[in-house]
């Protein structure tokens, strides 16, 4: 993998271009098995791969709510490991962007690329969509689609001077308040020089990937994903100056839980991770040293999966070909 400290935040390759299986392929298969559709789809998935001769590799807890061939048959069963994407060409996802994220977290070290087929809500980091799963395998078996490479954030949690926690977040790392009742007081810091301090709900700390996540909710900005950024978005903010901000990839972004006050925090990485934060607790955000990586099947602009997954209305758009044909008529 490239050193993400150079390279842009969704650098495409092209995955070789060849038709038909190759002998040894070895697909990941994560399901969200708390849903039907799901575990209908899974099935599909497995048997196409399956008749093209792809082994399928699954994880251990998911196979008892899945109908599928027996482990001599194509099918591996693994228990969870640092290793359990290792030698896969792909991790298939199917599911909402939770599932993605779970799978981001069972493929990033190995660098295997996640290709997720939609079955939640707005799904921005899925490619595909239920409706179009026969086209979606056919891509799979013909190794036609290419692989981009997501900027993600790496966190550390300090107390007294000493790292007490390491994570990494594909979407956002939040710090929020721990109890309903009582705000955070947080001192905001960008590259090693104060910014502000404020009485908050929390700050987010998102990728340009997590700029359509908790980061749009909390009224940040819609980044597109080949933009090298950091975000930086106050939650419910009690202050004058309390604004998104996007900075520097190379910036270091800290917030320091005020340690005379009451109010507790939580970290919480993707949603999924979490640690608490007592008063005194530093936490700084950095570029992530690797990247996660996401396999494409279309090359379709950002602006185009925007309006797609958000409904927008574009009615009245005249689009280029009209505007180039009218402004030859009118010369």
């Amino acid at each position: 993998m490239n050193d993400p400290t150079s390279d842009p935040a969704a650098e495409v390759e092209s995955a070789p271009h060849t038709t038909g299986a190759d002998a040894g392929r070895t697909m990941l298969l994560v399901t969200h098995t708390g849903r039907a559709q799901a575990i209908d789809v899974a099935n599909e998935v497995v048997s196409s791969l399956h008749a093209a001769g792809i082994q399928v590799r699954l994880l251990a807890g998911e196979t008892d709510e899945l109908s599928l061939p027996d482990t001599d048959d194509g099918v591996q069963v693994v228990e969870p490991g640092p290793d359990l994407a290792r030698d896969c060409e792909l991790v298939i996802v199917i599911g909402g962007d939770g599932t993605l994220l779970r799978g981001a977290e069972l493929a990033r070290d190995s660098g295997t690329p996640l290709l997720g087929v939609n079955l939640g809500h707005v799904g921005f980091l899925a490619e595909a969509e239920r409706d179009a799963l026969d086209y979606t395998v056919e891509h799979i078996v013909s190794k036609t689609y290419d692989v981009e490479e997501r900027l993600t954030v790496d966190v550390e949690v300090r107390k007294g001077g000493d790292v007490v926690a390491r994570h990494w977040a594909l979407n956002e790392a939040s710090v929020e308040k721990a109890a309903r009742q009582r705000m955070l007081e947080l001192v905001v810091e960008i590259d090693g020089r104060p910014l502000s301090r404020w009485g908050c709900d929390g700050v987010v700390f998102a990728t340009p990937t997590g700029s359509t996540a908790y980061a749009f909710s909390a009224g940040g900005p819609v980044v597109w994903p080949e933009v090298d950024a950091l975000l930086l978005v106050p939650i419910s903010a009690h202050a004058l100056f309390a604004r998104p901000m996007v900075v520097s990839p190379r910036s270091v972004l800290a917030v320091d839980v005020i340690a005379d006050t009451e109010g507790a925090g939580v970290l919480w990485c993707d949603g999924r991770r979490s640690i608490d934060l007592p008063p005194g607790a530093r936490i700084e955000v950095r570029r992530g040293h690797r990247a996660v990586r996401l396999a494409r099947l279309h090359r379709a602009p950002f602006t185009d999966r925007l309006v797609a997954k958000f409904g927008l209305p574009v009615h009245g758009w005249r689009g280029a070909a009209e505007r180039r044909r009218n402004g030859a008529d009118d010369a």
